[in-house]
């Protein structure tokens, strides 16, 4: 079955999951960060934790994911693939897109700010799908909001 893994990294944790090509939950996974041991440690947990899920979608499925998607709190260089800077993670100029590509053999990943990429989610197959507008105020560690008007 064709999917992809979709990961996103919170100040305290890291919510996953597998979807399939029809936007279909496959699999679900939830892991704290693990912000208290450090920028270099939750690096390290995130790339563990997206090797498990491709992992996990080889044995269910029989085949690899065809991409990876990762939010990630702070500013973020969407088109570089970098988390530019994370207050709550302690990250700056980190290249996470790439780290993930290469820790999932050259997978393509995309890269996005979580609040932007959770109002995207919800304004396309959410909530928010057919609305003329509509709020997205998540609840977590850092506090931010988008906003979605005319698609």
């Amino acid at each position: 079955m064709r999917h992809v893994i979709a990961l996103d990294v919170g100040g305290t944790g890291m919510k996953a999951a597998l979807v399939g090509a029809d936007n279909t939950l496959l699999y679900e996974a939830r892991r704290p960060t693990g912000r208290e041991r450090g920028p270099q440690a939750i690096v390290g947990e995130i790339l563990d934790f997206a090797a498990e899920l491709r992992d996990k979608g080889r044995e269910l499925f029989g085949r690899p994911a065809e991409a990876a998607g990762v939010a990630v709190p702070g500013i973020v260089d969407e088109a570089n693939g970098v988390a530019v800077y994370a207050a709550n993670l302690g990250w700056r100029d980190l290249p996470m897109r790439r780290l993930l590509s290469e820790r999932l053999g050259g997978l393509p990943v995309a890269l996005g700010h979580d609040v932007r990429t959770g109002g995207l989610a919800e304004g396309r197959i959410g909530a928010g799908n057919g609305a003329d507008r509509f709020l997205f105020i998540p609840l977590g560690t850092g506090i931010a909001g988008a906003i979605g008007i005319d698609g």
